[in-house]
Formats: structure tokens, C-alpha cells, sequence
């Protein structure tokens, strides 16, 4: 099964870190902007609500520096900020900082433990340090306090997956995508778990639905070359790679999906379902254009 390559898992993990980095992630897009966890808090007054406006908008546009300066004014009038606390957070996320990131984080949410914004930082933290099982406990959390949120499903799914928990993965994606039907980042994170389940056929039926658009993230069409390399379809893995990387980018991902249907085939039968391996070669992928 895909789900037992450890070459796999740094891909997957690769992945995430593009998720939750700018979540998916999950997300409506496969970029989610760090600005979608700074809400206002409600006792926000107008000037620090223009501050948090701006110092989110130079985080959406990568002005670190300037973010953070807006935030330690905005935390140095104001301690009890939350929506400052979790901005300076997502600065210290922005560059790598996991670990003070995470320490404004765990002031911000028990300043406000119902503030989601906090506890999705919290998530994404856990998952950069491997502590998965908090990352899931967390996310749960956040959706228990928004059901159905997409950016908390999409990070759980994500999460799932890393744990090794792929069924489980995509048991939260599909119930997600009832409440968000046709989410870009919900589907693109089916179709990876799919891929990494075992499932490399269905998870290319995923993501056709959702690279068939125009704007369909890079990453979506990655993956789906991805599904395709470990199918055997090297020409249309090809295909779909050259839109968004040079030809020596191309080469070497389908270099590393070779070895990694290698692998696949090279498994013990016995460690595979049988009724999965049948479900793989009877279903056939959607027809869809690749240009």
C-alpha cells in the first residue's frame, strides 16, 4: 500500500507545510491567507481595529517586519489583545519560529478560549512538531466551536493523515465537503489522503474535479500528477507538471513517482488488500482534458 512508503511521507509532509503555511490545507483556495485567523475581537476600539487591518494586510502581503511592528503596538497598548497576540504568532509562524510562535498562541486562547483563531495557530504548530495527536485534539476542538469550519477540517484531515490515520482522514474530508461542497482545498486534501491511502485511481478521480478549473491551485495539479506517476501514466504526469515547473523539475518528479510505484508493486501481496487492489484496477479514471 502507498500508505506503508516512507517515501511517501516526506511528500505528504512537504505538502502540509504549503497547507498550513498559507492554508489546508487546508481552504477556498489551496493558499489560505495567514489574515483569515486574525478576527476583531469584539471590544476592539476603531484605531486598534485600523491597526489590526493594516498589520493583517502586511501579513497577507509578506511584510513581516512592519506586521509585527503593528502588532507589538498594538500588544504593548493593549496586553489582553487577542487578535494581536494571534498576529504576532502568525508573524513568528510566517518565518518558521514554531516554537515562540506557539507561545503567543497559548496566551492569546487562555485570554479567550472560545477564539478559534488561537487554536488553529495551536494546530498548525503541533503538526510542524509532530505532536499530531494534539494537532487533532485541537482541531476537533476548533470544530466543535464552528462546525463544519473548512480551515479547521482541512487542517484535521491533514493532521489524520500524518498520524497515519488515512480512513480516518478521509472520513472528516468527505463529511466537510457535505458542509462545503466543492471546496478546493477540502477535495485537494481528499485526493492526496486517497493517493497516500492506497488509492492512487480514486484519488486522480478527486482531483480532476477540482484541476478541471482554469484557477485550480498548482498543488492540486501536483498532486494529481502525483496519482498519475504511481498509476503508470508517466505522459499525462508529465503533461500536467510542465504548467507549473521547468522541464528539470519535471524530470525529477517523475524520477521519484517511478521509484515509488516501484516500491508499490514490490510490496508483499500480502500486506495489501485484496478487495482494495480490486476496487484500484476496476475503477477507472474520469475522462477529462488535460489542457
Amino acid at each position: 500500500m502507498v500508505a506503508g512508503s516512507t517515501g511517501l511521507r516526506p511528500r505528504l509532509a512537504a505538502l502540509v507545510v504549503v497547507l498550513l503555511g498559507t492554508t489546508a490545507a487546508c481552504t477556498t483556495t489551496t493558499t489560505q491567507h495567514l489574515t483569515d485567523t486574525h478576527p476583531v475581537t469584539h471590544n476592539s476600539s476603531p484605531s486598534s481595529m485600523s491597526e489590526l487591518r493594516i498589520a493583517d494586510s502586511a501579513l497577507d502581503s509578506g511584510n513581516i517586519d512592519v506586521a509585527k511592528t503593528i502588532y507589538d503596538q498594538i500588544v504593548q497598548a493593549d496586553p489582553h489583545s487577542v487578535a494581536g497576540l494571534t498576529g504576532l504568532g502568525n508573524t513568528l509562524y510566517a518565518v518558521g519560529d514554531f516554537t515562540r510562535a506557539g507561545v503567543y498562541y497559548q496566551r492569546a486562547s487562555q485570554l479567550d478560549a472560545t477564539n478559534t483563531a488561537p487554536l488553529i495557530g495551536i494546530a498548525r504548530v503541533a503538526i510542524h512538531q509532530r505532536r499530531f495527536d494534539e494537532a487533532i485534539s485541537t482541531y476537533r476542538q476548533v470544530l466543535t466551536l464552528t462546525p463544519g469550519d473548512a480551515l479547521a477540517s482541512a487542517g484535521l484531515g491533514a493532521a489524520l493523515d500524518l498520524s497515519g490515520d488515512h480512513a480516518g482522514a478521509q472520513a472528516a474530508l468527505r463529511a466537510a465537503l457535505k458542509t462545503n461542497p466543492g471546496d478546493p482545498v477540502l477535495s485537494s486534501n481528499l485526493g492526496l489522503s486517497l493517493i497516500l491511502g492506497g488509492n492512487p485511481r480514486e484519488g486522480a478521480n478527486v482531483l480532476l474535479d477540482v484541476t478541471r478549473y482554469p484557477a485550480a491551485p498548482p498543488q492540486a495539479r501536483q498532486d494529481l500528477a502525483l496519482a498519475y506517476g504511481l498509476l503508470g501514466n508517466t505522459e499525462a504526469a508529465a503533461e500536467i507538471l510542465a504548467r507549473d515547473l521547468p522541464k528539470a523539475s519535471v524530470q525529477d518528479n517523475l524520477q521519484y513517482y517511478e521509484i515509488q510505484r516501484k516500491r508499490l508493486l514490490q510490496q508483499p501481496v500480502s500486506s495489501i488488500s485484496p478487495a482494495k487492489v480490486a476496487a484500484v484496477q476496476a475503477q477507472p479514471v474520469q475522462a477529462a482534458s488535460l489542457r
